[in-house]
Formats: structure tokens, C-alpha cells, sequence
């Protein structure tokens, strides 16, 4: 393990390097997600949309509600199809990615839910000189598929309340998974009110054809990626947990091995969604990064005991039958453009970052490991650290401690002297030559990157990847 005023860039020659893949999978992603929005806009300008918002009356607000149903229920179904694994999705916009847009268009496509409500009531009940009140009675009981449309609505409100952040923190992960998966209910409830009552979804056959098909395809994708594909992998391979040690004070590695294991395409990096089927609750998945490079033909995950997911781990016993999702994560040294690697994590964040300094080409002195914990007790990975430390020249410096109460909020306390940007300067050297990994907590990473933009490094150059949502 290196010091801080011992420590000096490596001058070695640098290894060859593997170029990132075109970024054609995000090419198609986006042009999917266009296309299909600008479809829904043209559906809504050929039923005279653009017409009725220009006669000011009660026919304004009700176009703009069916508008904003149209765009909801298209971002409902895309909320869907974000989160069901779908290759194109997973490999253009890579989890980190996906997460970010699995939030922002699930609280778009909420409020803008709720404006649809809000807009056709009024529209309707100015037209029909109704009470407003009156007329939203009349829609929940006498328009065929309401009813289910409304206890949608409620599945909805209840999904959004809880994923926002301070109520997320308050809910263990198991309970917030669980009422997250009504989602899926609150969706497919809202479904049949637009086929019986929706104009703009059966005015024409381009429009039915249209949902038709998406709703066919958000379905397949569900039960394709999240349901068949996973059992059939899992059973293909024979996953079995072979065994179970403790890692650190607080933490736990399990390792699992099955027939070719290779076969399942997983690069240093990437992530998994586990089940282990060990009894009740094996349902939930959770997702761990793989803690050493599956090329050595077992997959191995490390993670810190915080939970009833987590301090299941502890429990496994060899044997165990295992199911995955996966691989996911674009964190990998495909996307690796320089000569050398500046890796930086905390907690359970490091165990990626090992795995991909086992499997990633580099001269000694040439990768720097950066590791943020409590205390050094709490370290994860240690063994294989030093491992790395003494047979290929990585140089291993930690931070530990308390958070700072001034300073760069990554810095802990024992630090809080320096400026962010000018201690990664100062660990690193010149950062122009590095690619930078970052895994932890998003906040922490968030600082790093900041003063890491702030030291010159290109966004093209720091590579992350968040789980939460």
C-alpha cells in the first residue's frame, strides 16, 4: 500500500489497449425511443389535436388531455421496457444510464398522467356545462374500464410516492421491491380503458396496429428477459454456490461455479441480479458486481452485510442452487481509451474495481486503486489487493475515516485540508493518461466526478455505474 508522499506517476511503458465498440447500440435505442414518440405526436395532430387547441374552449383542454395520455401511456410502457432487460436498451444506454432514465421518465409519465386526468374532466365537463366533480364521477363509473383505470392510477401513486429518495431511504430494499413491482399491475390496469374508450387508439388502423404492437412487445420483453431467459440460463449452466467465506469485518464472498461458465459472455465489471434458492424470498433479486474476473471460471460476488439480503449471504451453503439476470453494466475495459487506470471506491464499490484490475492489461506502477472504508478493518477484497499489489505493480492507497465536515464531500476527515481536484492530482500525477472507474455510493461519486472534471479529466475518461433508483 502506497502513501500519499511516496507515491509518483509510473513512467513504464504503456500496454496495448482494446478500443470501445462503436456506440451503435445507443444509436438504436435512441432513434427507437424518437421514432415511436414522434409516431404518438403525429396520431395526435391527424385526430385535429392541433385544431382543437386552437378553438379555445372546452375542446382545448380536452385535446391536451388526450395529448398528455398519449405521451403518459407511451412513457408508462417505456418505464416497462427499461426495465426489463431488453438488449438494445441495456447495451445502448448501460444500467448507469438506464437508471438515470428509468426515474426521470417514470415521474414524467406520472405527472403527466395526472395532467391527462386533470385536463379531459375539465374539457369534458365545460363542454357538457357539467360540474366538474359530476363529470369525474361519471367517468369512473360509467366508462367501461375506468374502474381498473383508477385503482391503476392508485398503484401508480403509490410506486411514486415511495421511490421518491427520502422515503426510499426509510424502506428496506426488499419492501421497496415489492411495492415497486406494482408498477407492472398499475400499468397493465390502465390498459383496457384506452381500447374501449380512447379515440386515439382506435381511430385509425396505423394507431391500433401501433399500441397493439407495443403493449404486445413491453409483454414478451417482460416475460422473455426478466422470466424465461434467466431459467433457462441458470438451468443450462447447473449455477451452484460452491462456497461461502467472510470478507473483511462486516462483509461476505460467495462463489459459484456451473457447467462452462464462460459461455455466459460476463466481463470484469458487470453485474448479475441473484437468486439463491435457499427458501422463501429467493424471489427477490438483488444485484452484486462480480468481485474477481470470470475468466478464471467461477463468478464471485463480495458484499457488505446491511440488510436481510446481504446477511443472507452468510447463510448460503454449498450446494445452493442459483439463478441470474445477466450480465449487465457497461463499466468494462471496453470502454478503457488511455494508457493507464485510476480506480476509486468505497464499501462494496471496490469489489467491481478488483475484478477489473485482474482481468485489464497494465505495467507495474501503471494502475492506482484508491479505496474509501470506515476504517481498514472494513475493506473489502484485501487479500486479492495485495495479491495485485505484490505480482503486478498496482499501487493501493486508502482513505479512511469519518466524512469531513468541511472540504470536498468525498474527503474524509483526515483530509479535509486538501482540495478534491488537487489531491487526485497529487495521488495520480498527470490524469490526462488515465481512464478513472468510480463504484460507490452516487453522492460520493458524484463529488469525485465533479473534481475530477475539475483536474482535467474527460467525461469520455471516468467510467461509473449506479443500482439505485
Amino acid at each position: 500500500m502506497a502513501t500519499l508522499t511516496t507515491l509518483a506517476p509510473a513512467t513504464r511503458r504503456s500496454a496495448p489497449l482494446r478500443r470501445p465498440q462503436p456506440e451503435r447500440w445507443r444509436l438504436a435505442a435512441v432513434t427507437l425511443i424518437w421514432a415511436t414518440s414522434l409516431f404518438v405526436l403525429a396520431l395526435w395532430v391527424a385526430g385535429a389535436g392541433v385544431q382543437s387547441l386552437l378553438a379555445l374552449d372546452g375542446d382545448s383542454l380536452t385535446t391536451l388531455g388526450r395529448l398528455t395520455g398519449l405521451v403518459s401511456a407511451n412513457l408508462l410502457l417505456y418505464q416497462v421496457l427499461l426495465m426489463a432487460r431488453i438488449p438494445v436498451f441495456e447495451r445502448g444506454f448501460g444500467r448507469d444510464g438506464i437508471t438515470r432514465l428509468h426515474r426521470l421518465v417514470g415521474f414524467w409519465s406520472f405527472w403527466l398522467l395526472i395532467a391527462h386526468l386533470v385536463l379531459i374532466t375539465a374539457g369534458y365537463a365545460i363542454t357538457s356545462h357539467t360540474d366538474v366533480l359530476v363529470q369525474a364521477w361519471d367517468f369512473v363509473w360509467d366508462y367501461p374500464g375506468m374502474l381498473l383505470a383508477t385503482a391503476g392510477t392508485g398503484l401508480l401513486i403509490l410506486v411514486v410516492v415511495t421511490s421518491i429518495r427520502r422515503a426510499r431511504r426509510r424502506l428496506r430494499y426488499e419492501s421497496w421491491h415489492l411495492l415497486h413491482l406494482y408498477g407492472y399491475l398499475g400499468v397493465g390496469l390502465a390498459i383496457p380503458h384506452m381500447l374501449w374508450t380512447g379515440a386515439d387508439f382506435t381511430a385509425s388502423p396505423g394507431a391500433t396496429v401501433y399500441w397493439w404492437a407495443l403493449w404486445g412487445v413491453t409483454a414478451a420483453g417482460v416475460l422473455w428477459f426478466r422470466g424465461a431467459v434467466p431459467l433457462i440460463r441458470s438451468a443450462r449452466h447447473g449455477l451452484r454456490v460452491v462456497a461461502v467465506t467472510a470478507d473483511g469485518q462486516d462483509g461476505v464472498s460467495v462463489r459459484v461455479a456451473g457447467r462452462a461458465v464462460h459461455r455466459l459472455g460476463a466481463r470484469a465489471g458487470q453485474f448479475f441480479v441473484w437468486r439463491f434458492l435457499d427458501g422463501p424470498g429467493w424471489t427477490r433479486g438483488h444485484p452484486f458486481s462480480l468481485a474477481a474476473d470470470p475468466a478464471g471460471g467461477e463468478l464471485v460476488i463480495s458484499a457488505r452485510r446491511v440488510g436481510d439480503g446481504t446477511d443472507r449471504l452468510a447463510e448460503l451453503r454449498p450446494g445452493t442452487r442459483v439463478m441470474v439476470e445477466g450480465p449487465y453494466g457497461h463499466m468494462t475495459g471496453e470502454r478503457r481509451s488511455g494508457s493507464r487506470l485510476l480506480m476509486i471506491g468505497a464499501g462494496a464499490g471496490v469489489a467491481p474495481l478488483v475484478a477489473l484490475l485482474e482481468s485489464e492489461a497494465y505495467a507495474p506502477g501503471e494502475a492506482i486503486l484508491l479505496t474509501r472504508d470506515h476504517s481498514a478493518a472494513h475493506g473489502l477484497r484485501r487479500a486479492e489487493i495485495d495479491r495485485l499489489a505484490v505480482e503486478r505493480g498496482l499501487v493501493h492507497y486508502t482513505l479512511h475515516g469519518r466524512r469531513g465536515g468541511t472540504g470536498t464531500s468525498w474527503v474524509p476527515a483526515t483530509h479535509a485540508q486538501w482540495d478534491g481536484a488537487q489531491l487526485l492530482q497529487r495521488i495520480a500525477g498527470d490524469l490526462s493518461r488515465y481512464d478513472v472507474y468510480l463504484c460507490g455510493p452516487i453522492p460520493w461519486m458524484e463529488s469525485i466526478r465533479a473534481d475530477l472534471r475539475r483536474a482535467g479529466v474527460a467525461r469520455s475518461r471516468i467510467h461509473s455505474e449506479a443500482f439505485a433508483v
